[in-house]
């Protein structure tokens, strides 16, 4: 959701729409090639100053920091340097909620199932999957539904309070107390959590209650086009400071109703559904989600809601928004299809879903695949990891966006990972994104965004990241949500460019590549701490499109 400056001056929340250098051996003399270890160059200029455009705003994701002064991906360097070669079509998942396949800067990009006849009942690829033309839906449901859900420490919190709710501490027994132990963690977790959520939608309520009576007071008064100078001649008593801030900065009232209303829907879906012991989002799929082998489920119905999830949209005109059709923005690669699995709700994803999810993708050809998600507890992460290790073994690059809590996740759980002791990895696949925003300065990190020397990989543009929303729409989000699909892009485009690399290789030319920054930057959550931007990732760097495509280049061709 955005939310306007003007409203972050008020107080109100920004909502958010989710490790070392090595190469692995295949069968190819190329992967026998190191990745080379990254210049150490530091680009030192000034920050942009003034006013930034509309169109500059929209697009500084792919700008170039030597040129534009502005810390984006060098995008344009990069089709510049490839200007010329041969690229072939290369297979994108995405992981999400559902994806408006059917937008007009989406639909060409959209992969098609040649195997299976769609809409006849049928699973002629015998893949388990009856009419996947475009992907699967694993929340299940009915046609354009959403897909509301609780959340993770929600299902644990009721699973254990079954057992262990009002029992006396001193009979537990010797066998049953480290689970004991972790029922109270879940509990005092969700009973601040819940607090917390019942608190802010009391306040949002609150907020809109107070600006929406003031303005119709007003308007009764005054008349529709009502300006400061009426409300300054009200009684004090009658004065509401709120309006006034409002209609004193120029800003429109129905806007800022407009703002409020996103922090309703926002606390509204967690007091009502995501720490709702209550609900039940599951019921709609028929399989019992702890059952790893309860299949099928799910339909073929990839959308979603388009009124409701916006998410996934977003996350895929990221990486591959038609170019230069003169439609809305660019995305970051071109010759891509998009494979789509529904697998995340308005709530926590269920393991078992994000598990066959990733199997699906790399089954279905898919080379990249991009994770915009996230959560704390993940009470079957062995499924997880294993098909992180079977994505591995079909040389599938996973792109994970690293959590927006503003944590170091070396200390904090943050899944899914492909490190479960934070120190070492499963496999060489998967790649972990934090946000960075378009100021060349201390506020080069998002504040929102999780960091990690070890368990953080490298960092994209996500701050005000304009892409593609259902119906045809497009809209500024934010979030390592959107910096996950940037990195997603170029993985795309240099598997499209230079497909003898393996996805560990590609992984360790996006980290080795990047821009090196040498600043000291406010540490996300700290009041106002800062620390070397190095200490907050693996690589210590930002995304650089450009640099990628020549590394990739230096280790093929030998130039």
């Amino acid at each position: 959701m955005k939310i306007n400056h003007f409203i972050a001056g008020l107080g109100l929340t920004i909502f958010l729409a989710g490790c070392s250098s090595t190469q692995v051996s295949t069968n190819n003399n190329i992967s026998k090639i190191p990745v080379p270890a990254g210049d150490d160059v530091v680009i030192n200029l000034p920050e942009k100053k003034g006013t930034m455009s509309e169109a500059e705003i929209h697009a500084w994701p792919h700008a170039d920091l030597a040129t534009d002064t502005i810390p984006g991906m060098s995008l344009a360097k990069a089709y510049e340097f490839v200007e010329g070669k041969k690229s072939h079509t290369v297979i994108v998942g995405i992981i999400d909620s559902g994806i408006d396949i059917n937008h007009e800067d989406l639909k060409d990009q959209i992969w098609v199932n040649a195997k299976d006849i769609p809409n006849n009942n049928k699973d002629e690829d015998k893949n388990g999957y009856v009419d996947d033309a475009n992907g699967w839906n694993f929340l299940g449901g009915p046609k354009g539904a959403a897909a509301p859900e609780q959340l993770e420490v929600t299902r644990l919190y009721n699973k254990y309070s079954e057992k262990y709710d009002g029992v006396d501490p001193s009979s537990v027994s010797a066998k049953d107390k480290e689970e004991y132990d972790y029922y109270l963690k879940i509990k005092n977790d969700f009973e601040k959590r819940i607090s917390e959520a019942n608190e802010n939608y009391q306040y949002y309520t609150g907020l809109m209650s107070m600006i929406s009576e003031a303005d119709e007071a007003a308007k009764a008064k005054f008349g529709e086009g009502y300006t400061i100078e009426n409300l300054n001649t009200l009684p004090a008593d009658e004065q509401n400071p709120l309006l006034m801030k409002v209609v004193s900065s120029g800003a429109k009232v129905e806007d800022v109703k407009k703002q409020i209303n996103g922090g309703l829907e926002y606390y509204g879906a967690q007091v009502n559904n995501q720490y709702n012991l209550e609900f039940d989002g599951r019921s709609v799929t028929g399989d019992d989600p702890y059952d790893i082998k309860d299949v099928p489920y799910g339909n073929p119905w990839v959308i979603g809601s388009v009124e409701k999830e916006k998410h996934g949209t977003h996350v895929a005109g990221i990486v591959l928004a038609t170019r230069n059709n003169n439609k809305g923005m660019n995305g970051v690669t071109n010759n891509v299809k998009l494979i789509t699995a529904r697998a995340v709700p308005d709530g926590d994803e269920y393991d078992k879903d994000v598990a066959l999810a990733i199997r699906y993708m790399a089954d279905m050809g898919a080379k990249v695949v991009n994770m915009s998600f996230g959560k704390y507890y993940s009470p079957n992460a062995e499924w997880v990891y294993d098909a992180i290790k079977y994505a591995a073994s079909k040389d599938v690059l996973l792109v994970h966006a690293a959590g927006n809590d503003g944590k170091d996740i070396d200390k904090s759980d943050n899944f899914p990972t492909d490190a479960p002791n934070k120190i070492d990895e499963l496999t060489d696949n998967v790649i972990t994104i934090g946000a960075s925003t378009r100021n060349y300065n201390d506020k080069l990190v998002a504040s929102f965004s999780n960091y990690g020397k070890k368990n953080v990989d490298l960092f994209a543009p996500g701050l005000e990241i304009y892409s593609t929303v259902p119906n045809n729409e497009y809209e500024q989000l934010q979030g390592t949500s959107m910096a996950a699909p940037q990195v997603a892009g170029v993985a795309a485009m240099i598997r499209a460019y230079y497909p003898e690399l393996s996805a560990s290789q590609v992984k360790h030319i996006l980290m080795n590549s990047g821009t090196k920054i040498d600043l000291e930057v406010l540490l996300p959550k700290a009041e106002g701490k800062k620390v070397p931007f190095a200490d907050l990732s693996a690589s210590g760097r930002v995304l650089n499109a450009y640099g990628a495509m020549k590394m990739a280049d230096q280790m093929v061709n030998g130039k």
